[in-house]
């Protein structure tokens, strides 16, 4: 099978290069900047994402044809069928399968493109309502937490945005956690929210709302979830050691992927508590950052913050929540009411040490934070 990466990653050439790599043309090669060249990679193959993630390491992910339409069976199986607009980077694992579910089903997806906005959003949707045989096709999308606070937030103003954001059967957000509170609001305006989990291992999202899609398991291994089913990646290209230690045979001969994300599963429902790595020790104390930054971003003006650790003379290392300067009009306050929270919540070793404002918070191309970014600037401050 033929790899081709793919120059830029504009979305109608991303579609163009997909349905080929779903048919019988050469296999796809996305968001690798230069990094990968043509080549040979396994039959089936019909993408290859290279992604930095959170970690800044970059990993080529293997995903084949059967990985992708699976994924997107089981999607319609749960959601429903329909138009689906792609708001998303079309090199991002989300953005790919919202074009794939678009082939998949026979229909053209809606385009947003060049940067979002919440009007460019709700001009786009209102020329996506269409019919088929007299009834109304229902209309999905895909975003990332920043995406949709930048939508709630219009939305409290504009009626145009409201219309657009109540106007989808189901508004798949991934990416991160999802604060309680912006989901809330989100549901005030009438938008479906539907919470996805998944990585580009796994083709894109695999749990929503908690419950794998057909055919997806998902065990707590030690405390480490760990995902099997038809939507695995192949692996990672050229690199056979990685590949061997994150996906997993156990005795019965099944294939598992190891997130490194810490939960549980419990009544067949799936809970995310942090990534197994993002603990630190304070004051002889493990602190998971994951769980702060869910404790703190229920704060007034936090609901978009970011919890990194900074190195402290005393505690060896402290929480510190980076916010944008825009959102919090008191950070004093703020920072009061974020110490006091994460105590309660979780013990006194959780308290932030200090807020970080910034004009803007950095993220990957995903939509995601950068956190290696983030650190970095916590250090230097």
């Amino acid at each position: 099978m033929r790899l081709e990466p793919l120059a830029g990653d504009d979305p109608r050439d991303v579609l163009r290069a997909l349905r080929a790599a779903l048919g019988a043309g050469p296999a796809v090669a996305l968001g690798a900047e230069g990094r990968l060249q043509p080549g040979e990679v396994r039959p089936g193959t019909a993408v290859v994402v290279t992604t930095s993630g959170s970690s800044g390491v970059p990993k080529s992910v293997q995903l084949s044809r059967a990985a992708l339409t699976s994924s997107a069976l089981a999607t319609a199986a749960r959601i429903g069928a329909g138009q689906w607009l792609l708001a998303l980077p079309a090199a991002y694992v989300a953005g790919v399968q919202v074009l794939v579910r678009s082939l998949v089903q026979g229909t053209e997806p809606a385009i947003l493109s060049g940067r979002f906005s919440a009007a460019a959003f709700a001009h786009v949707v209102s020329g996506m309502h269409s019919s088929r045989g007299g009834e109304r096709v229902p209309i999905y999308t895909s975003l990332v937490p920043a995406q949709l606070q930048t939508l709630v937030d219009a939305a409290d103003e504009d009626a145009g945005v409201r219309r657009a954001l109540a106007s989808f059967e189901a508004v798949l957000v991934g990416g991160q956690a999802l604060p309680v509170a912006l989901r809330e609001r989100a549901a005030a305006h009438g938008a479906r929210i539907v919470r996805t989990y998944g990585s580009s291992e796994t083709a894109g999202g695999c749990v929503y709302d908690g419950v794998p899609l057909d055919g997806t398991r998902v065990a707590d291994t030690g405390g480490e979830l760990r995902i099997a089913g038809p939507t695995l990646a192949d692996g990672y290209l050229d690199d056979p050691e990685l590949t061997d230690r994150v996906f997993v045979r156990d005795a019965e001969g099944t294939r598992w992927y190891r997130t490194g994300d810490a939960g549980t599963v419990e009544d067949g429902v799936v809970r995310v508590t942090g990534r197994v790595d993002n603990v630190i020790v304070s004051g002889g104390v493990n602190v998971s950052l994951d769980r702060v930054e869910r404790v703190v971003r229920d704060v007034p003006g936090l609901s978009g913050a970011v919890v990194v650790a900074a190195p402290d003379e005393r505690w060896g290392e402290v929480p510190v929540v980076v916010a944008a300067r825009a959102d919090v009009s008191d950070p004093d306050g703020a920072l009061v009411a974020a110490r006091a929270s994460a105590a309660g919540a979780i013990g006194a070793p959780a308290r932030p040490a200090r807020i970080l404002l910034l004009d803007e918070v950095p993220r990957l191309s995903s939509g995601k934070p950068d956190r290696v970014a983030l650190k970095r600037l916590v250090a230097e401050r």
